[in-house]
């Protein structure tokens, strides 16, 4: 279950994406007529210190490792894969926690081999993800975990939907591809959330920042008023706990 930080007095609520240049945050506003935000952190400590103070975060990155890696990842993966139709491959399969924490590829590779049930390696792609996983490993805490969720962007937009996969892909040959960033935009605005009009957008380095990356955080702060709202969904229901205490949970 997700327990309060302090919400008396609470404005905010943020949803943060892994970008290439640190994690964009989108803060959405608790009061009428304020605007959302996006702001830029370097590193993930920077988010739990913003001046907006979100009682609630929901962030694109793993949180839970397992200590030997499954086929499919953890059962949070697999289940938020199932709903999500031909975009279910944006929900890779986290490895070992000894494997996430090699900074070297062959390395990782090869622990993750040794560590995984069937035996399997882990994708370059993956592995880019690895620093990132650690950067917020090194923060959650059990207590932590109670305001700080895992959120994976392409479920939120599948609850967006009304719990329909989406039919048209963000990416395509690893480029932004406008009919699915019109698309996801369209439920972004169905529920409140217009991305265009954000404080701080003309502020994001060009390069830095995709537009896929200011959907996706924004998806997640959808996902972390929910929670605050106690309307999220979460996957599995009863996750299992991993070796630091943390629960292995995707919320949507």
């Amino acid at each position: 279950m997700v327990s309060d930080r302090d919400v008396s007095g609470a404005t905010w609520v943020a949803g943060v994406d892994g970008c290439r240049a640190g994690w964009l945050v989108v803060l959405l506003p608790l009061a009428p007529r304020v605007m959302p935000h996006v702001r830029l952190a370097g590193r993930f400590e920077e988010v739990l210190s913003l001046a907006e103070a979100p009682c609630r975060i929901a962030v694109d990155i793993p949180i839970g490792l397992p200590v030997v890696g499954e086929r499919g990842g953890r059962a949070c993966d697999r289940e938020a894969r199932s709903r999500l139709g031909a975009r279910q491959s944006s929900v890779f399969a986290v490895p070992s926690r000894a494997a996430v924490m090699e900074g070297d590829y062959a390395r990782a590779s090869a622990v993750a081999l040794a560590t995984s049930d069937p035996p399997r390696k882990v994708s370059k792609q993956c592995f880019n993800l690895f620093a990132k996983i650690r950067e917020v490993d090194a923060l959650l805490t059990p207590e932590r975990q109670g305001w700080i969720v895992e959120c994976h962007p392409e479920a939120a937009f599948w609850a967006m939907a009304g719990g329909t996969p989406l039919s048209e892909p963000k990416k395509v040959t690893s480029r932004p591809y406008e009919p699915g960033l019109a698309l996801r935009r369209g439920l972004l605005r169905a529920v409140g959330i217009e991305t265009s009009v954000m404080a701080g957008l003309a502020d994001l380095p060009i390069g830095g920042v995709g537009p896929d990356d200011i959907l996706d955080a924004a998806a997640c702060a959808w996902t972390a008023r929910r929670l605050l709202a106690g309307v999220a969904q979460c996957f599995p229901v009863r996750p299992p706990i991993d070796a630091r205490g943390l629960r292995m949970e995707i919320w949507a």
